[in-house]
């Protein structure tokens, strides 16, 4: 494994355990209930809206290291963002899993997101990372169009 990797690997593991965005969040505009009935992970995203700014996200749920810690990293890469910037980096996000955008230059936008390229190699986890992006996903579409 290169050190890259390592780090990635590192990233995943401290979301998953010490998330700051696992709360309830206060004044909440909208909450997507989102479910991998493949193994079981759910979660409850809460996001809270300042006209079109996503001003703050959190989630409550359970599930498998890698959907909590995609769910986390998701929460700090779209805090503060445009709901149309969200939605362009939460598309590039998930063709980055299924290897439709391998261009580093085009996934620099997803930040720490970058640390599940690789998760697309381990196809019973693609929908447990994709879980929280799909589910933010269907509330903005439902809510922002």
């Amino acid at each position: 494994m290169s050190e890259l990797e390592d780090m990635y690997s590192d990233l995943i593991m401290e979301h998953s355990m010490n998330s700051q965005n696992k709360k309830k969040l206060k004044d909440a505009n909208y909450i997507e209930l989102g479910h991998n009935p493949n193994c079981g992970d759910e979660i409850s995203l809460q996001i809270k809206l300042n006209g079109d700014v996503i001003e703050d996200l959190a989630f409550l749920g359970h599930g498998c290291a890698i959907s909590m810690s995609s769910t986390s990293i998701m929460i700090d890469t779209l805090r503060g963002k445009t709901v149309k910037e969200a939605k362009e980096i939460i598309k590039t996000f998930i063709q980055m899993i299924k290897r439709e955008i391998t261009d580093e230059v085009q996934l620099k936008k997803l930040e720490d997101a970058i640390a599940f390229k690789n998760i697309s190699n381990m196809p019973a986890r693609v929908k447990c990372s994709i879980l929280a992006w799909r589910t933010l996903e269907d509330l903005l579409n439902k809510n922002c169009s």
